[in-house]
């Protein structure tokens, strides 16, 4: 399993722990993913996501998982999750 969030793209990021010594070795700031059952109203279907908590947030901002689906960026999504928006819109147009 890849430590990515399906919604928003987010990834480990790289850095340093630091001593007091100011000795530096190597770390991986992870981010912090949950697996989510999304329900989905106008497909009238669920879908069990790994989604990070700001990916959770930001679908309580817009309202419901169609609406971020809708609104969200080609590029951040999963593969999965292309597939689905591309389903939304041709079933809203």
């Amino acid at each position: 399993m890849s430590k990515k969030c399906e919604l928003t793209g987010k990834i480990p990021l790289k850095g340093h722990n630091v001593s007091h010594a100011n000795n530096k070795t190597k770390r991986r700031f992870l981010p912090n993913l949950k697996k989510v059952r999304f329900k989905s109203e106008s497909l009238k279907k669920s879908l069990k996501l790994t989604v990070s908590n700001a990916g959770m947030r930001t679908v309580d901002k817009k309202g419901s998982f169609d609406q971020f689906l809708i609104t969200a960026k080609q590029k951040n999504l999963s593969p999965r999750l292309k597939k689905i928006k591309k389903i939304l819109l041709a079933n809203s147009a």
